[in-house]
């Protein structure tokens, strides 16, 4: 998967507005915006173009100060699935990229080698949409529902068919229990059907969008890896987070 006849675009959605930590693309992490070193990881991957899909200047801005691909979106949409759609027709109005990768732009501890993961999973023409989980080692986190849930049927070890995602601990018996990484790969059209569907029973239930594709009876296949990232959503994760980068 190189860069030079790759189809794959990596959009991060970044918005500035968020209920836990505000401003947080921007908070500073080693001398450098969050969102920068979420781009950085990406740009690292060397899959393919890496673009911000952004509602705030100061994002574009830092961005591009760094050399990056920033494009302005409305500020109003329901999701980031949403956001990054409308970057890809803004960006690539010739489709010359047919997947893409919807990354978090809260991961700034995220190791390339995830993204990687992900996007090899489109390789199979079966696959509509790729996404990453980690088996759970912290008994903490099986009963937790902050930690969404992927039930899946192995196709490999390192392999699954996705069979539903939720925040209850499941499945029941013995065996892992695996936590999923929000991290998404979609064929282009896949995308595109995706963000046409309304919201699902399902997914309003248990407030997971990944379920309205499964109801809709698109596949999701998941790479099981073996580290979980960092994602930032409070000031103790921020500091978490600026503790491991500071010691790169």
């Amino acid at each position: 998967m190189g860069a030079a006849n790759s189809t794959y675009l990596t959009i991060i959605p970044a918005r500035m507005e968020a209920s836990r930590l505000p401003g947080k693309p921007m908070k500073d992490i080693a001398g450098e915006p969050m969102i920068v070193h979420v781009w950085r990881r990406a740009i690292e991957a060397g899959i393919g173009p890496v673009l911000i899909a952004t509602d705030h200047e100061d994002i574009k801005n830092a961005i591009e100060y760094v050399g990056g691909n920033a494009v302005m979106t409305k500020a109003d949409h329901a999701s980031g699935s949403d956001r990054i759609f409308e970057a890809l027709e803004i960006f690539d109005k010739d489709k010359k990229y047919n997947k893409v990768i919807n990354l978090q732009g809260d991961l700034p501890t995220l190791e390339p080698a995830l993204i990687k993961a992900c996007a090899a999973l489109l390789d199979n023409e079966a696959v509509d949409i790729s996404t990453l989980a980690v088996e759970i080692t912290d008994q903490e986190e099986r009963t937790n529902p902050n930690v969404v849930k992927m039930i899946g049927s192995p196709l490999s070890t390192e392999h699954q068919r996705a069979l539903y995602f939720t925040r209850a601990t499941a499945p029941s018996g013995d065996g892992p229990l695996y936590h999923h990484i929000g991290i998404y790969g979609y064929k282009r059209e896949s995308l595109e059907k995706f963000i046409s569907l309304p919201p699902s029973y399902l997914e309003k239930r248990e407030k997971l969008e990944q379920l309205r594709a499964l109801e809709a009876g698109m596949r999701i296949d998941v790479a099981i890896v073996e580290t979980l990232p960092i994602g930032v959503d409070t000031r103790q994760d921020l500091e978490k987070a600026r503790s491991v980068l500071k010691k790169h």
